[in-house]
Parts: C-alpha cells; sequence; structure tokens
C-alpha cells in the first residue's frame, strides 16, 4: 500500500509550475483548482489579462483528490433550502441543476479534455428504513422543482445496481457521470495555458493591501480579485476563513480485483453514495480494475494507516468479499464545507469568491468559478442562484484551525453512527 499517493496520481500527478509574477493584471485568481482554472479561462476569453497563483502544486488538493463524481443535483432537500434561504431560491438553485452539469460536459468537449468521462449515472443508496421514506419525498420535489431525471428503487430492484444486503432501496440519477479527476484537472490546466495565463505554483498570497496582493515573489496589483481556495483557505482570508472550515475526506483503492468480482459485486456500475452519516462513497476505476471507496474515516488528520483500516471496514459491511482484499493506495483531501452546507458565490471586501462546495464540488466548482470571473468582470452571464445564498459564521469556530471538530468526530462515531447500525438491521 502507498499511504499519501492518490491512486489517481498514478497516471496525472500535479505538474510543478513556477514562472515571475507579473506586476499587475486584470483579473488575479487565488488558487489553481477546479474552481480557479475555469475562472481563469472564463475572463481568458473575455479577453482580460489573467494572472493564477497557487500557494502548492497547482491542483495538489481537492481537485484531484476527489471521487470523481459528477453532477451537480442540489446537496439539501429543496424544504431546506426553502427554510435556510427562500422558496425562490430554492426553486431557482433546483432549476440550476441541470444548466450547471451541461456547462461543464461541454467544457470538456470544448476543450477535449480527456479525463475518463463516462455517463455511468449515481445512486444514492438508503442505508435505513426512514431514510428511504425521505428518498421517496425528495424524488417528488427534484420531479417537481427541475428537469433532473431521477428514478426511484425499491429494495428488491436494488439487485441489478449492487450486490448486497445493506440498504432499503436508493436514488438513480442517470445523467450524472464519472471522471478521472486529475485528468480533468489536468485538461483545464493544459486550456488555461493555452490561452497564455500565467499559472505559479508555489506562490502563496500572504496579504492583501485593497486590490495588491503581497507573495514570497513580491507583490501584483489586480483590478479584480477572485479567491478560490475552499478547502485550503487560510488565515489571510479572515473574514472567508471563518465561514468555511476543512473537512477531511480519506479514500482508500484495492489492489486490481478480478473482473468477475467487479461484475459481481456492482453489477450497475454505478457512481455510488449513501445517505449514513458516514458520508461513503464509492465506484469502479475508470480502467475497472479496481473499487475505490471514500468516506469519513475521520473528521480530523489521522494516521493514513488508521483511516484505511476503518474505511476498509466500513466497505466490508457493504460488500464482506471485500474485508480481506489488499489495497494499493490511501490518501486524504479536504473538501471546504460552509455552515449552511452549500456552495456561494460572492463579494466581500472587494473581493470575489466561490467557495463552500461541501462535497459537491466536481461539477460545480468548475461552473461557478466561470461565473465568479463574468460576475467579476460585468459579464451578465456571472447571474445565478448561488450568487442568492450566503456564507455564515458559527461560534463554534473562531479559531484558525476548526477544532470543533475533534468533539464532533467522536460524537458522530460514538453515537450516531451506532445508532444509525441499529436503524439499518
Amino acid at each position: 500500500m502507498t499511504p499519501g499517493h492518490p491512486y489517481w496520481w498514478d497516471a496525472a500527478p500535479p505538474q510543478d509550475i513556477s514562472g515571475d509574477l507579473p506586476a499587475e493584471a486584470d483579473l488575479l485568481v487565488i488558487g489553481a483548482g477546479y474552481t480557479g482554472l475555469s475562472a481563469a479561462l472564463a475572463a481568458a476569453n473575455c479577453g482580460a489579462s489573467v494572472v493564477v497563483v497557487d500557494a502548492g502544486l497547482p491542483g495538489a488538493g481537492a481537485s484531484s483528490l476527489n471521487g470523481g463524481m459528477f453532477g451537480a443535483h442540489p446537496r439539501l432537500g429543496w424544504d431546506v433550502l426553502a427554510a435556510k434561504f427562500s422558496p425562490d431560491i430554492a426553486d431557482a438553485i433546483f432549476a440550476e441543476a441541470t444548466p450547471a452539469l451541461e456547462f461543464v460536459k461541454d467544457l470538456i468537449a470544448r476543450e477535449d479534455i480527456q479525463c475518463d468521462l463516462q455517463q455511468t449515472g449515481r445512486i444514492q443508496l438508503a442505508w435505513t428504513a426512514s431514510q428511504f421514506e425521505g428518498q421517496k419525498r425528495l424524488v417528488d420535489r427534484i420531479t417537481e422543482k427541475s428537469d433532473v431525471e431521477v428514478r426511484l428503487i425499491d429494495r428488491p430492484g436494488l439487485s441489478t445496481e449492487i450486490t448486497t444486503e445493506r440498504y432499503f432501496g436508493g436514488i438513480l440519477f442517470p445523467q450524472h457521470c464519472a471522471i478521472h479527476p486529475a485528468k480533468f484537472h489536468t485538461g483545464l490546466l493544459a486550456a488555461v495555458q493555452r490561452r497564455g495565463v500565467p499559472i505559479i505554483g508555489n506562490c502563496p498570497v500572504t496579504s492583501l493591501n485593497g486590490k495588491t496582493a503581497r507573495t514570497p515573489q513580491g507583490q501584483i496589483r489586480a483590478r479584480q480579485i477572485i479567491l478560490a481556495t475552499n478547502g485550503y483557505t487560510t488565515r489571510s482570508f479572515p473574514w472567508q476563513a471563518a465561514r468555511i472550515f476543512p473537512l477531511p475526506s480519506y479514500l482508500i483503492a484495492t489492489e486490481a480485483l478480478p473482473a468477475n468480482l467487479i461484475g459481481h459485486l456492482a453489477p450497475g456500475r454505478r457512481m455510488m453514495v449513501e445517505t449514513r452519516a458516514r458520508h461513503s462513497y464509492y465506484r469502479i476505476s475508470p480502467d475497472g480494475t479496481r473499487i475505490l471507496y471514500g468516506g469519513r474515516a475521520s473528521m480530523r488528520d489521522i494516521d493514513l494507516g488508521l483511516a484505511a483500516k476503518r474505511l476498509q471496514a466500513t466497505m466490508a459491511e457493504v460488500w464482506p468479499d471485500l474485508a480481506k482484499v489488499r489495497l494499493s493506495h490511501v490518501w486524504t483531501g479536504n473538501t471546504g464545507y460552509s455552515f449552511t452546507h452549500m456552495p456561494t458565490l460572492g463579494v466581500q471586501d472587494g473581493i470575489h469568491y466561490a467557495m463552500g462546495f461541501s462535497g459537491s464540488g466536481t461539477v460545480l466548482a468548475p461552473y461557478l468559478g466561470a461565473k465568479a470571473a463574468w460576475t467579476a468582470l460585468g459579464d451578465p452571464r456571472g447571474e445565478t442562484a448561488y450568487a442568492r445564498t450566503h456564507l455564515t459564521p458559527s461560534w463554534m469556530h473562531r479559531f484558525s484551525r476548526p477544532h470543533f471538530l475533534k468533539p464532533a468526530d467522536l460524537w458522530y462515531r460514538h453515537w450516531v453512527d451506532r445508532l444509525e447500525s441499529r436503524q439499518s438491521r
């Protein structure tokens, strides 16, 4: 097993990109993940001069570490969105799901990004009977409020999708896809470079003075600035850092498995996610040889060996056949969570931002990155319902690090997980 080396990096490792920092630009983008690169691409296509900086290697964060699940249905139900924001905003967010998905699919096609895009569909699996009842209500809302294609699957019907007795039913999103996330980032990076946009890695912004950014490589003044750091936002940006917190997600890859075993375990060959609070998500690798399994091994940083042990035990609850299989990789990356559990596009103290993807950034990050660029440039294409949501602080998160995650981790592992296990029987 290779602790700390993501499976995705075998085919598309992050690139060490350096260069000189220009003195000025129309637009400075801070962060070179999906959000920042999509913003840079949209702005460059408008004729703006753009510079992208990243504190580390471009793409070494969540953009090349995620599960590669590709869909944009709202993370929260309509009723929750209506209560948090308003019924009109909930309607608009539901209506924007398909346009967001199609925008990024068109981007991949237009830039000829070779990222193993496959329309596998994604199935959300109900861990308990009560969660399946909630899924029935969710399907009704999605059908009423959007043109997202959904299909409810009862417990007997799951046998064509996954071989396990653990679930009570599910929701199938047939339009959702699978991608190789690191190849997607590599393709976005190449598209931005083709526009002649400087991308400078290992160049953290240490402070902002109005529209002037200070870095170890010098200063740059920009007419507009976009912050695209999500789960890697630092104390250099205190307003956003108080409203976005990094939540680690852990993933494992099995060794190569026999084709007949893969077909037995997952005959539907879907992207798969659970309703239970462990937030497990799993899939077959793009080459069809492995199971990639992610979820909440912990809500804080832990030893990767321990994380692998916990994830394999959780995976074996679903598929006992995999209890003893060897693992080839284990890794982790930060999701950027908002306290509303929803992404937001906005501007604060003159700094535009798109963040808070809360585990749903594979489509929404590039989509809202482009929206942020258009908004910063005054282009009407920047209009989006996500600009009508908001980031909120919490009394739990007043420090530079989310210390509240330690007691939250204990609460979930010793109470919530055990309760859901009893409810699933």
